[in-house]
């Protein structure tokens, strides 16, 4: 099937994916309405925190802003995995698979390896989020938004590491 430049079906069943602009509006949409109505920045990382402070007792999320302010953030995330779960019974279902592709095919680790790899780089995201001092969507969608130079730094950092890890990847080892 030959799609215009910058447009590839989406994996559930071939569908094609609404317009990039349209996304584009939407989240510009988001953070001005984010920032005119409650003052804050959505961001994933946060909201993440704020599902952990539900039931930890560790002091950073015992923090009031993660207590008091956020609540609305948990009905987002839920919201978000609402949404990919109706997107799926639209599209006409969704099959997990144990897939990895190149993973699969050049590594080969079997499934206590995908686990390890994911886990692995799950702990380093983590790491770099909060090192980071906030996920890519907070930085690149309302850092950026705001002007916030320390935004700029990491969305930059962001893109250089990506494409360079890329490059390697799929350059050099595989």
């Amino acid at each position: 099937m030959d799609l215009p430049f910058g447009t590839m079906p989406l994996i559930l069943n071939d569908m094609q994916p609404l317009h990039w602009a349209l996304s584009g509006a939407i989240l510009g949409g988001i953070t001005v309405l984010l920032m005119a109505t409650l003052n804050t920045q959505l961001g994933l990382s946060t909201t993440f925190a704020n599902f952990c402070a539900l039931g930890s007792d560790l002091p950073y999320f015992r923090r009031s802003s993660l207590r008091v302010g956020g609540r609305w953030r948990l009905w987002f995330a839920l919201g978000l995995v609402g949404a990919g779960v109706l997107s799926a019974v639209l599209g006409g279902g969704w099959t997990p698979t144990w897939n990895l592709g190149l993973f699969d095919t050049q590594v080969g680790w079997g499934p206590m390896g995908k686990v390890a790899w994911m886990f692995g780089g799950g702990v380093l995201i983590g790491l770099g989020t909060r090192t980071g001092g906030g996920c890519t969507s907070g930085h690149g969608l309302f850092g950026l938004a705001t002007l916030q130079w320390a935004s700029l730094r990491a969305v930059l950092s962001f893109m250089v590491v990506g494409i360079v890890t890329a490059n390697v990847l799929y350059r050099v080892i595989f």
